[in-house]
Formats: structure tokens, sequence, C-alpha cells
């Protein structure tokens, strides 16, 4: 056993010489967390953070998540049915967790309201449309002949 303690530290202290550990990620930045509290669980938030690991969270605490991200959720959506579809199950999620008991923290998030997130929907699309084509209007025109149509491969001759 002493043996093997003595080749493992020859092995270091050989990668040290060659320089294998310079530059490594991180080298010269100080260590996270080090605070004057000490948290047992200090490796899974790191964990979690550094995965960004979803889904863990108490259910009020994950429909406050949710609640803060959903307009950009729904903003990538392009049908209305689709924003619709998203923001019913919202609310379902969050009356299923109202109803239901849950340890952790109260919730707090209300339901949205359907026709008025719609409508919203609609004005934020419609004002991203009226910045793209001022966008657009505002780019000078491609000055660029047309290209000759290319012909298909199996229509060319050889020659």
């Amino acid at each position: 056993m002493q043996r093997q303690h003595a080749y493992v530290d020859l092995q270091i202290q050989e990668a040290m010489k060659r320089g294998d550990f310079d530059n490594l990620p991180g080298a010269g930045k100080p260590i996270k967390n080090l605070g004057a509290q000490h948290d047992p669980d200090w490796w899974v938030k790191q964990l979690i953070e550094r995965e960004k690991v979803t889904g863990v969270l108490p259910p009020a605490l994950q429909l406050r998540k949710d609640d803060a991200e959903l307009d950009a959720k729904l903003d990538r959506h392009t049908a209305e049915s689709e924003v619709r579809r998203e923001l019913e199950e919202f609310n379902a999620r969050v009356l299923k967790a109202r109803y239901t008991p849950v340890d952790g923290p109260p919730l707090v998030t209300m339901p949205r309201d359907l026709e008025a997130e719609v409508d919203a929907w609609r004005e934020r699309r419609a004002t991203r449309r009226r910045e793209a084509a001022a966008r657009r209007a505002a780019a000078p025109p491609a000055a660029t002949e047309p290209a000759a149509p290319r012909r298909r491969w199996f229509r060319r001759r050889a020659g």
C-alpha cells in the first residue's frame, strides 16, 4: 500500500514538472460559495446550476418560475391555438396546485386570464412584425442581378 501512495505521488510530481496542470479551466479563480455559513448541499446546488437541471423545485416555486417565463414561451408560438393550449395547461397546473396540499412555500401564482393573454400575445406579435417591416424598409436594397437558373443534372449535356 505504501508503494502505491509513493507511485501516485511520483506520477503527480512528474505531471507537475511536465506542466500538465498549467492553464486548467478555473485556474486562479476563487472557489464559489465559500461564505460564512456552511451549506452541506453546496455541491447539489452547483450541479443543478451547472447542468441546468429543471423540475426539482417545489410545485409553488416551479409555478412561479413558469409564470415568469410564460410570456417568452408564448411568443415562440405562431398559432393562436398553440397559445391557448399553453395557457390552458398552465392554468390547469395552477388550479391543481391550489387544490392539492403541498409542502413548501405558499402558492401565490394566479391563473392567467385566457382572453387577456391572447390579446397581449397578438399585440406583441403585431409589434414585432411592425419592427421587422421597419428594419426591412430601412435596409438598403440588395443590388444583385438575378442568377441564371441552374440546370438540373439530368438535363445537362455532355460537351
